[in-house]
């Protein structure tokens, strides 16, 4: 009787995930008998009593430390509520945005507004799968102009390469500005039709990430891009 996984587990349709009357069914799960069982593939997040399931599938799972893209959704008394492109719910405090002494009541929209893309940094994951954010260290800042693309944050590591080196090869072709979330979240800042290329490149080493060979099909694919100049 009671809880057959723990908290953060991986589960896979059709698995069992306790068994009495003690859990409620919540989202990504059904009663069945005196069991409560997974209906998808996806992450056990068990508060209290109730067992729901955080989808795998496209959606990112924070981890401490890592660098992500961010949305500013909504603006509070206390700081910024952030679309990381996850299941989790992120904040950005006033303490962890900036160094300035904000005053109760000032308008914080000078700092960030709805719509803004930032790069920020995670700094903490709680138990109750909210995420805490923070814009002080090098490289996070708000983004200007360029272009947001969002990928399948599991083939994140295959964009950036080893040491940076596929990113870097996309960079050099296009002479962008790129910077790739852990997230799944991509910033691209060039001319116009240099950003489309790098968009084109990057959508290429997402879809053909599984195949052998692939540093050097995005490599001829850059260079022909450049022959056309």
């Amino acid at each position: 009787m009671g809880l057959l996984v723990k908290d953060k587990d991986i589960v896979v349709p059709g698995e069992d995930l306790a068994i009495g009357m003690d859990y409620l069914p919540s989202y990504g799960t059904f009663r069945e008998g005196d069991g409560i069982v997974a209906a998808k593939l996806g992450l056990v997040s068990v508060e209290g009593r109730v067992i729901r399931l955080i989808p795998l599938s496209g959606k990112y799972l924070p981890k401490r430390d890592d660098t992500i893209i961010g949305r500013v959704v909504d603006v509070t008394f206390s700081g910024w509520r952030v679309d990381i492109n996850s299941a989790y719910s992120a904040m950005l405090s006033l303490k962890d945005a900036t160094s300035d002494f904000i005053a109760r009541g000032s308008d914080l929209t000078r700092y960030f507004t709805f719509g803004d893309h930032i790069v920020t940094k995670i700094i903490n994951v709680t138990s109750q799968n909210l995420v805490d954010l923070t814009m002080k260290g090098v490289g996070l800042r708000k983004l200007d102009e360029g272009r947001i693309l969002a990928v399948n944050p599991y083939k994140v590591p295959r964009i950036i390469g080893k040491q940076g080196s596929m990113v870097g090869m996309v960079k050099d072709a296009t002479n962008c500005r790129i910077t790739v979330g852990q997230n799944g979240v991509v910033w691209v800042q060039g001319e116009p039709e240099n950003e489309l290329r790098a968009v084109a490149a990057i959508r290429k080493i997402e879809s053909e990430s599984h195949i052998s060979g692939l540093t050097d099909r995005i490599k001829a694919f850059l260079e022909k891009g450049n022959s056309k100049e």
